[in-house]
């Protein structure tokens, strides 16, 4: 159980949130209890990129790492829709996909131009954080 206090153009409230369970809140504000909806923002989640391995001495140098870059989850959570399909063009800031993550919807961005190479997940995966969703290549 948490206490507030707010001040909302001059008048002063006591605000004691009693429960929070998904979007739903049971509040007492000055003695009187109410369920409030709660609504959440949509954030953009940022994907971290794991690192290229070292091409070996023998690979040629131009074309780059074979797998391409594996994009990864930032967090543990829930495929919710994917947006691209193997062999799509992608640019920086394209939309791959959308998941949940502690009860929020997350955008995942692409981080680098390409093509979509491999799709690791599918709609409905539960996925820990650092698990390969795309590769980009």
């Amino acid at each position: 159980m948490k206490k507030f206090k707010f001040t909302i153009s001059g008048n002063q409230y006591e605000v004691e949130v009693q429960s929070f369970e998904n979007d739903k809140a049971q509040v007492v504000v000055n003695g009187t209890q109410y369920e409030v909806d709660v609504e959440r923002e949509k954030e953009e989640a940022k994907p971290v990129i794991a690192p290229r391995p070292a091409a070996p001495a023998a690979a040629p140098a131009a074309g780059g790492n074979v797998d391409g870059v594996k994009a990864v989850a930032p967090l543990p959570g829930t495929i919710m829709q994917i947006y691209v399909n193997v062999g799509d063009q992608v640019k920086r800031g394209d939309k791959i996909l959308m998941y949940e993550a502690m009860k929020m919807e997350n955008n995942f961005l692409a981080e680098v131009d390409g093509v979509i190479k491999d799709i690791k997940v599918r709609v409905g995966d539960n996925v820990l954080q650092g698990a390969v969703l795309v590769v980009i290549g």
